[in-house]
């Protein structure tokens, strides 16, 4: 059947022909059956641009690969590739356990979270989602299913190697004990970027959890003024009486119209946002669920339909630590220019796990979305690529969908050995993607 793809973003859609295997043994199959545009594996459609897309090849839809086992002594989890988060949560978290990494949204697959190596509120405390793997089985070029271990070269080439060494169908990873679905919370509102920066390096490491919502249309002395959420898993003594520990039952509560109007999120109507927001979240502590605290946008199904016909451009940077001007001066010219982003978030990352093209590494990440067809934009992006790429920083392969390839080698120092790896397990190059192609990797 063939498919036109495109990522969360919504952005250049491509036609490829969609298989949906429901087994290993069957994606093993599709891979040595592999057509001459070649083979990509694709989840549940989450990364931002193009990094699940084939076009003119074949995508191995993995979401009905989903079987899991719990030890419940160690807290070691096996997982087939197309397990969602939200699903392995939903089974995971009344048992007393919870995922040990998990980004902004539930509805990620667990291939995709290691293809991707993704991050959450807790990397200073935790890393990655790969620091936390034991196993991964992978499909590779061969056509044959093997089995890596932290011990081998191409587990880390597959590690935040966006599913081009091979088709993640199976991972182990150690999960985390709570003993309730809850957060203990404290909220903290910044005058600017300067103090939001000098907080957050000062109480970060009080918490496991940290993240700040920055305003991106705030000027003058209000610029990169913030609004800080840390929290920690409640214990069972931080709960009401009588209050189930353990309950965990989210749900989308509203549904994104199928057509917004191009230009609803436009400089009026997010700065008025962002005022509303900035001044409702009062200082303060409380208890919250475990969805909106980490994933408050499933509450919108279909959130990214808001940004009307054309879609838009995630963009997400890090800068190393000692950097810091660069990240000023690129939000002071968000901030001079108007740029919309109806979400903007920093955070601080602590160590990066080995993954040869994984994202993180200590320092600054700041993630935005843009309504795309902004005029100037490609022009000001590519203006922000360079100042990353000489501050030693880098942008996220999970987010994008227009950095010229020119970049790739500037930003992500080990490309060459990653290649080799690549290159010595997939020789006639059976793992392509339209990302691959964009970034001539």
């Amino acid at each position: 059947m063939t498919s036109f793809l495109t990522g969360w973003g919504r952005t250049a859609p491509t036609p490829a022909r969609l298989a949906r295997p429901r087994s290993a043994e069957q994606v093993a199959e599709l891979v040595r059956g592999a057509p001459d545009r070649g083979v990509a594996a694709r989840g549940l459609g989450r990364s931002y641009g193009d990094a699940a897309q084939n076009a003119g090849g074949l995508v191995v839809d993995c979401t009905a690969l989903t079987s899991w086992s719990l030890d419940e002594t160690t807290g070691l989890v096996t997982a087939a590739a197309g397990l969602s988060l939200h699903d392995l949560m939903a089974a995971l978290v009344p048992r007393g356990w919870f995922v040990p990494v998990t980004p902004g949204t539930r509805h990620v697959t667990v291939g995709g979270a290691v293809a991707a190596d993704v991050h959450g509120k807790n990397h200073h405390v935790d890393s990655s989602f790969g620091a936390h793997l034991r196993s991964l089985t992978l499909a590779t070029a061969d056509g044959e299913l093997r089995r890596l271990t932290p011990q081998d070269e191409l587990f880390w080439a597959t590690v935040g190697g966006m599913g081009l060494t091979g088709i993640i169908t199976e991972a182990g990873f150690r999960c985390v004990p709570i003993e309730t679905s809850r957060v203990r919370v404290d909220v903290e509102r910044t005058r600017d970027l300067d103090h939001t920066l000098e907080t957050m390096t000062a109480t970060d490491d009080r918490y496991r959890y940290t993240v700040a919502w920055i305003d991106l249309l705030a000027r003058g002395g209000r610029m990169g003024r913030s609004v800080l959420t840390r929290g920690d898993h409640a214990a069972r003594g931080d709960l009401p009486r009588g209050a189930d520990p353990l309950e965990f039952s989210p749900r989308a509560l509203l549904r994104a119209p199928r057509w917004a109007p191009d230009g609803l999120l436009n400089p009026v109507t997010v700065r008025a946002f962002n005022e509303a927001w900035y001044l409702k979240s009062r200082p303060g502590s409380f208890v919250q669920n475990l969805a909106p605290f980490f994933h408050p946008l499933d509450f919108v199904d279909g959130w990214n339909r808001v940004y009307g016909s054309r879609g838009f451009v995630q963009y997400q940077f890090l800068v190393p630590f000692g950097q810091e001007a660069t990240l000023r001066r690129i939000v002071s010219r968000l901030s001079a220019e108007g740029v919309v982003s109806f979400l903007a978030v920093l955070k601080r990352f602590g160590p990066g796990t080995p993954g040869m093209l994984s994202f993180p590494m200590p320092g600054w990440t700041l993630a935005l979305d843009i309504p795309a067809g902004r005029r100037g934009l490609a022009a000001l992006l590519r203006a922000f690529d360079e100042q990353v790429a000489e501050a030693g920083g880098r942008v996220y392969l999970a987010k994008d969908s227009r950095m010229p390839a020119e970049m790739m080698a500037a930003m992500y120092p080990r490309l060459a050995r990653w290649r080799e790896i690549r290159d010595g397990a997939d020789p006639g190059g059976v793992f392509r993607t339209d990302l691959a192609r964009r970034l001539r990797l």
